[in-house]
């Protein structure tokens, strides 16, 4: 499917990103595989989790190089693209998978614990697609992968940082989508379900709490490459779209859309919003639902 196509996997060293790197070069892609090889926080480096990953795609016949820059830098990213094209002479697909986690309530969130998961989430999603854009328009063809995750499009506790990052990794994903369709290249978003290093930081104090972790920990990262690999095909024009995968099933998620109006003929006033508009809609307001509220059932 991939034949003599370049990918990039940020993240690639361990969980999801390596799965989807060792399924992308057994289809045929040359894989540069980035991983910092910090910590869950994102703390600290570490190479050998992305030359084990290397070593594991040559063992089985591949092409892969190592690549140990922070996507939240756009020099690491402009590296990264210079390595794919030095390397292999092309480059054709970008998944943005690299992040960090550093949950907080709210109110004892600092300004550090913020920048640092924007930083990373969205705007290393922002460094890889821009390193790359200039290149995938003069080539007429490119792929963008990127990932959100159900804790912005539904919401989690403790994560403002890391959901605002990744609703803004969909308005990301939707405008690159939009912009470069001109120039046949594609994105689409990814929220996977999928135990990992980052998921072992959700606190389970309580028995449904511990039984929702292990459910999770079912859900393997091998499950979420498959369909990367689809969307990296060269053949597939599958654009723009918001994807969820929870082990074997794979979801269209929605996109926000009007779905209830109030018109007032002589305009409106904060009195009749307050004891008009409002009352009218709230039969279709939202309630203040956590991801784990929406996926209630057992993965099949």
């Amino acid at each position: 499917m991939l034949e003599g196509k370049a990918v990039v996997v940020t993240g690639a060293g361990r969980g999801i990103g390596r799965d989807i790197a060792l399924m992308m070069a057994s289809k045929g892609a040359k894989v540069v595989v980035n991983d910092l090889g910090g910590a869950a926080d994102g703390a600290g480096a570490d190479a050998s989790p992305a030359e084990e990953v290397v070593n594991e795609i040559k063992a089985a016949g591949g092409e892969a190089v190592a690549n140990f820059g922070n996507v939240a830098k756009i020099e690491d990213a402009n590296a990264m693209y210079e390595q794919s094209m030095d390397e292999f002479g092309t480059i054709d697909v970008i998944v943005n998978n690299a992040g960090i986690l550093r949950d907080v309530i709210f109110h004892k969130m600092t300004e550090a614990e913020w920048d640092s998961v924007i930083d990373v989430h969205l705007k290393g999603s922002f460094n890889m697609a821009q390193a790359v854009a200039k290149q995938f328009k003069m080539q007429a063809s490119g792929c963008f992968i990127n990932f959100t995750s159900t804790s912005g499009l539904i919401g989690n506790f403790g994560q403002a940082n890391y959901s605002a990052a990744k609703m803004g990794i969909v308005g990301l994903s939707k405008s690159l989508a939009l912009d470069m369709a001109r120039f046949n290249v594609r994105s689409n978003c990814i929220a996977p379900f999928a135990w990992s290093r980052l998921i072992g930081t959700i606190p389970a104090k309580t028995e449904a709490e511990k039984a929702r972790v292990e459910r999770i920990k079912e859900m393997t990262p091998a499950k979420i490459a498959p369909l990367c690999v689809a969307l990296a095909d060269p053949t597939c024009d599958t654009t723009g779209q918001i994807f969820c995968v929870r082990n074997n099933e794979i979801f269209l998620m929605s996109q926000p859309r009007p779905i209830r109006s109030v018109h007032r003929s002589e305009g409106w006033t904060p009195e009749t919003v307050r004891d008009h508009a409002l009352p009218a809609m709230k039969a279709s307001f939202f309630d203040l639902e956590r991801s784990g509220d929406v996926f209630t059932w057992d993965p099949i």
